[in-house]
């Protein structure tokens, strides 16, 4: 019965005792967040939250069940709100907490979201928008140190759960078919509702090893006693994934103590307070601060064996760093989207050399020619589409069209098809290009923003940066950096200059930046990814241009 509720539910039983999940002074057993989990189940269920349409009257796009909205901070009301809505037969979503009240109105409206749990520091932007909200029929306020008062006709999380029933969900109530819904963040466009059976999303990201039989899983789970710190917003599929891979093993969750912003020492101190094995981040904009915390103080990080990479690039150059500052770590880079699951894996070790871009992908996963008509050849010098079958989602929310597009039929399969351009080389390892949504066309060549970026970061000088297309006159668009420098580095043609032959070292001729812009600060999601159309209208302005 691969269902999300049921794997855990089952878990709890065998390991009832053993720590499931550490946030600050709480220290939650299995036991306490089963029972924690059923009386948010409990709460739904008296406000009628849960199915309403089997999943084979329904087409791809559409759902059967209530959506409940995570507008949360990390902790342990995030995953138990996931949890306790997939006990309910509702359905979560992710909700960006960066959000404004413009973008919050459209995504709980696209959502159709029936219910909102959210800390209490955000009551005020909802109050501000809620009146456009009238699908919502309950309102769950976690209480924070913002010390906001009870919006009007909200409930007291832990009130609400307090006055509940820890009673299991119903007998057959849930099953296979039970959505897992990530919307997108929307860093090229509105977010995107995709939307997953729970079977396929396990197979896909939330279990690492065959899926064969439950108890098969609560025996491995039995000796799974390990502890992950996954560092990213749980509201980004990349750190609730993390987190549902590791309990799905018996291990243990903790969260660092101040979830609402990177803070390198917090992070560092959880792992040595708590001995955790495993820390999650999201590439570069989460791995370099942490890199630069461990140069300046000492910490005991001998419980740490692995790093795990996913949502963004982490480059060679800083991989060999974590790989010198802590010897004996494996670092597993994992690439993968919210419409494909996990698709490659990169290890490192000090005995390997570090490289980025070099996968191998998991099963299910291929490269389609450019045309969709087929499969691409091992050696082709043709680029294509990585690719996903099997165990793939059903579709986006409300969009047939879309849909279709990114879910395509190609010699009577289906499969996803995210906007990765690759290749496949002579001995069958992907050769990854990047996302085709930012990709820039210069005088006809294309150029992915990720190679310039990944190459501008080799030189020492720079902290960060973000590249995007701006226009030329003679060739349609150039390529334009975005840089932040290390404390300390001077902006101005002798840096331009080093750059340039720091990036000839690793790139052709034409995918050289033509205009550098420095900035103080780079703005990046809260999951670290950069956010492109905040890139493009930067450098439009810097630049005198029109804007894009």
């Amino acid at each position: 019965m691969f269902n999300l509720a049921v794997i855990h539910e089952a878990i709890a039983a065998a390991v009832p005792e053993r720590e499931c999940l550490v946030f600050r002074d709480r220290r939650l057993s299995w036991s306490d967040v089963t029972g924690r989990t059923r009386r948010l189940a409990d709460v739904l269920r008296r406000h009628d939250i849960g199915w309403h349409r089997e999943r084979a009257q329904l087409e791809n796009w559409e759902s059967g069940q209530d959506h409940v909205a995570l507008y949360l901070y990390n902790g342990n009301e995030y995953l138990e709100g996931m949890l306790g809505a997939y006990k309910a037969g509702a359905a979560p979503f992710n909700v960006n907490y960066r959000y404004v009240d413009e973008e919050l109105t459209y995504l709980f409206g696209n959502a159709d979201a029936k219910v909102v749990i959210y800390h209490a520091c955000f009551a005020p932007v909802l109050a501000r928008v809620r009146e456009s909200l009238p699908q919502v029929k309950l309102w769950l306020q976690v209480a924070d140190e913002s010390g906001e008062a009870l919006l009007p006709g909200a409930h007291d999380y832990e009130a609400a759960l307090a006055e509940a029933e820890p009673v299991p969900p119903p007998e057959g109530s849930l099953s296979p078919d039970d959505l897992y819904i990530l919307y997108t963040g929307g860093t090229t466009g509105m977010p995107k509702g995709v939307l997953w059976r729970q079977e396929d999303i396990l197979r896909a990201a939330l279990y690492s090893g065959e899926l064969t039989t439950l108890d098969a899983i609560v025996e491995r789970a039995k000796g799974g006693d390990i502890r992950a710190l996954p560092t990213a917003p749980f509201m980004h599929g990349a750190a609730h994934w993390a987190a549902f891979n590791m309990w799905n093993i018996g291990g243990t969750i903790v969260v660092q103590s101040d979830p609402r912003r990177l803070d390198p020492k917090d992070i560092w101190s959880t792992v040595e307070r708590e001995k955790v094995n495993a820390v999650t981040i999201v590439g570069d904009a989460f791995g370099r601060p942490l890199a630069d915390e461990l140069h300046e103080n000492s910490y005991d990080l001998s419980s740490l064996g692995l790093i795990i990479s996913g949502g963004a690039i982490l480059t060679a150059s800083l991989k060999q760093e974590f790989l010198e500052l802590l010897p004996e770590i494996r670092i597993l880079d994992a690439l993968g989207s919210s419409e494909s699951g996990a698709q490659a894996t990169q290890f490192s070790t000090k005995d390997s050399k570090a490289t980025t871009g070099d996968f191998s992908m998991t099963p299910g996963n291929t490269v389609l020619n450019d045309d969709l008509s087929g499969l691409l050849e091992p050696g082709s010098p043709e680029q294509g589409w990585l690719a996903r079958t099997g165990s793939v989602p059903l579709g986006y929310y409300k969009d047939a069209a879309k849909t279709a597009k990114t879910f395509p039929i190609v010699d009577g399969k289906r499969y996803a098809v995210p906007g990765d351009r690759a290749g496949i080389a002579a001995d069958g390892s992907l050769v990854l290009f990047g996302r085709d949504s930012v990709t820039i066309n210069t005088g006809g060549e294309k150029v992915f923003a990720e190679e310039v970026e990944q190459a501008l970061k080799h030189h020492p000088a720079v902290y960060d940066a973000v590249v995007v297309p701006t226009p030329h006159e003679r060739w349609g668009q150039q390529v334009t950096a975005i840089v932040r420098l290390r404390a300390g580095e001077k902006s101005g043609g002798a840096i331009e200059a080093a750059l340039r032959d720091e990036a000839r070292g690793h790139l052709a001729r034409y995918k050289i930046p033509k205009a550098f812009i420095f900035v103080d600060e780079i703005t990046r999601s809260p999951s670290g990814k950069a956010d492109y159309r905040w890139a493009r209208e930067t450098a439009h302005a810097m630049l005198g241009l029109e804007a894009p």
